[in-house]
């Protein structure tokens, strides 16, 4: 048998000789369809089953050199859109910049890894602080080297909106902070790095409060 909604319905189940059932024509009860859901997923997020929304989620990466309030916004943000975030997991990893290469691989999977699971319990938008990017200019810096499964897994994961924090806020050393004097230098490296790969971006500028309004405009905007 064939179950629609549609007007196509009883030619189809015709043509293929079998009953047809019509289901809600008028959409009274389920005012959707697989076409408005393509077009405006957010605005029918409740009606996508929960197994087909990672598809559908977009992926925000809050980006830029140390001390610049990414890991702050990106908690501030998932409240504020009770959403999931996935932090730097760099900071569970290491306590100090004495790190090898195999540490670095560690972070970037186990970085690739929070994503796909907090993919399956975002709403409509996945805050993540930091980047395999970040993972690369850092490991590059200290250790002059990048492994090859850093450009892998960039080529696997995709962000929808680059948000760049400038560094005209106070740095503010935490133990493992130590670039205080090259904040200059660090920030032209993280634009140049988006800027060579061709990734668009927004800059994010002002104090933290400031910071968190451009965001969040710009995501009201993609969720509408």
């Amino acid at each position: 048998m064939v179950v629609s909604s549609e007007e196509y319905g009883p030619p189809l189940a015709q043509n293929l000789g079998v009953a047809h059932i019509s289901f809600d024509p008028d959409r009274k009860k389920y005012p959707v369809s697989a076409s408005l859901i393509r077009a405006k997923p957010f605005r029918y997020w409740d009606f996508i089953p929960i197994v087909v929304r990672p598809f559908f989620v977009k992926k925000i990466c809050i980006y830029g050199p140390e001390s610049t309030g990414k890991s702050t916004l990106a908690i501030n943000l998932a409240k504020r859109y009770q959403t999931e975030f996935v932090p730097e997991v760099a900071r569970e990893f290491i306590t100090t910049n004495d790190f090898t290469v195999d540490d670095i691989i560690a972070i970037a999977e186990a970085h690739h890894l929070r994503i796909q699971q907090k993919l399956k319990t975002a709403n409509k938008i996945l805050i993540c602080d930091t980047d395999v990017i970040t993972t690369q200019i850092y490991c590059r810096h200290y250790l002059k080297v990048v492994p090859d499964i850093l450009y892998d897994i960039e080529t696997i994961v995709k962000y929808d909106k680059y948000f760049l924090l400038d560094i005209d806020v106070e740095w503010i050393a935490d133990g493992l902070r130590d670039l205080g004097h090259q904040r200059d230098y660090m920030m032209n490296v993280f634009r140049e790095q988006l800027t060579q790969r061709g990734i668009e971006f927004i800059a994010v500028g002002g104090d933290y409060q400031q910071r968190e309004e451009i965001v969040s405009n710009e995501i009201d905007r993609m969720l509408m």
